[in-house]
């Protein structure tokens, strides 16, 4: 069972992963014990987060070793909001890869453009990666960066 702090509920924090198109930040440790920072695509579906990379990054090496993960999915611009926790990853082949392009969708518009040819390559092997989440913490700061006028 997720445990859900914060700003926002647990359905508002669904809203927030499946509307936002900013690429979640993935925390994990390398086979040497140091920590590591990635930043994938994902969507959010059935209460995990979804994410595709190439069968051969150094990324699902470190996944195997440890599958205990931290992720953030923020904002950049002001006001700051956003979800951070953690959870554990599994990996599993992305048949046809089915989860590539629901990415494409999402971030490109679609799979007409140059990127979205070489990922989807015939001799490209992806694979994607399940983040289960077990602990989310929300924030929002939109109330205290309005400007002193719209306060």
């Amino acid at each position: 069972m997720v445990e859900f702090r914060g700003a926002w509920t647990d359905d508002e924090v669904a809203g927030f992963f499946e509307d936002a198109t900013i690429p979640i930040r993935l925390g994990v440790r390398r086979p040497d014990g140091t920590p590591w920072v990635v930043t994938l695509w994902y969507r959010y579906c059935d209460g995990l987060l979804e994410c595709a990379t190439s069968a051969d990054a150094a990324l699902l090496t470190y996944l195997r070793t440890d599958p205990e993960v931290a992720f953030d999915v923020s904002t950049n611009e002001i006001p700051y909001r956003g979800v951070r926790g953690h959870g554990s990853a599994s990996m599993s082949p992305d048949d046809g890869k089915m989860v590539l392009r629901a990415l494409l969708e999402r971030y490109l518009g679609g799979t007409d453009s140059p990127l979205a040819e070489r990922l989807l390559a015939d001799d490209r092997d992806e694979i994607c990666i399940r983040i289960e989440p077990r602990t989310v913490f929300s924030w929002d700061y939109s109330d205290r960066m309005q400007p002193k006028a719209d306060r």
